[in-house]
């Protein structure tokens, strides 16, 4: 909206170089306070968003630290069957190279600044040295991090079929009523599960730790954006007391009763926006 100054205010302000600053003033303070109030708007609308996200990452996060828990439990209960059954009847090892080991997953390459922050998360430093660390991590390095890892477990979902098919066709192929045998493919099966449970644990940890990464790199970002917010509205808060100041200027320069009363009512907003900033 433009800002016009009524004639008969301007025709009693000396024309001097003194005089007409004094008359763009409260137009030029007035759109920078427009634009520093977009600003503060906008960079407050990109810390919420920024939150939000987090708040999807951390929940993303929570799942995958959700299975290995899960996993790393379901290994454990494995690993102590089998040594209960050991320990109460003689076990036979099936002979099978498929079921021998289980197939080593591929290692995760990370670039080095991410693998820092990694490292610096796991020996728990200060959290300000973390987002230090943070800040000159890039997002599509980060990104392409935690795609690898998801990659790496699903490779290693792949590798594990010939096993659970070796298993499976062991199951189908005992002799029935034959309990020795059945005991030998348990226990098998047991040290199998127990060794791959391990294993899927760890690349899920993998995953929630870079989860955990852009958690935390997004709030660092959340934060520059509110403080950035901040900023701009106290300067807008500047520009509008400049406009009250300039109006003031005018209106004692003219005597007008509509431009005393429109600072007045300026002055009174600032006033109301301080008492509200600072008591409720």
């Amino acid at each position: 909206m433009k800002t016009k100054i009524p004639a008969e205010l301007t025709g009693n302000v000396p024309q001097t170089k003194w005089g007409k600053i004094l008359l763009a003033t409260p137009v030029v303070m007035t759109v920078i306070a427009t634009l520093l109030a977009g600003l503060a708007s906008s960079e407050m609308t990109r810390a919420q968003y920024d939150r939000a996200l987090g708040a999807q990452l951390q929940s993303k996060a929570g799942d995958q630290w959700g299975y290995f828990q899960a996993k790393k439990l379901r290994g454990a209960m494995q690993r102590n069957s089998l040594e209960l059954l050991t320990a109460t009847t003689d076990i036979h090892p099936i002979d099978n190279p498929v079921l021998e080991k289980v197939p080593a997953p591929a290692a995760l390459s990370v670039d080095s600044k991410v693998e820092a922050a990694l490292q610096a998360i796991e020996k728990e430093k200060p959290e300000t040295g973390i987002a230090d660390l943070l800040k000159s991590v890039d997002d599509k390095s980060l990104a392409a991090a935690l795609q690898t890892a998801k990659d790496n477990a699903l490779a290693f979902d792949t590798a594990l079929a010939p096993a659970n098919q070796a298993l499976d066709q062991l199951g189908k192929s005992l002799p029935t009523g034959d309990k020795a045998a059945a005991r030998d493919l348990t226990a098998a099966r047991m040290r199998y599960n127990a060794e791959r449970y391990d294993t899927e644990a760890r690349l899920n940890q993998s995953i929630a730790n870079l989860y955990e990464l852009q958690v935390r790199k997004i709030n660092v970002s959340a934060e520059r954006h509110h403080k950035r917010s901040g900023k701009f509205f106290f300067g807008m808060l500047a520009a509008q007391a400049a406009v009250i100041v300039s109006t003031f200027a005018i209106a004692a320069q003219k005597r007008s009763f509509l431009w005393i009363l429109a600072a007045v009512a300026g002055l009174a907003a600032v006033i109301f926006a301080i008492y509200v900033y600072l008591r409720v």
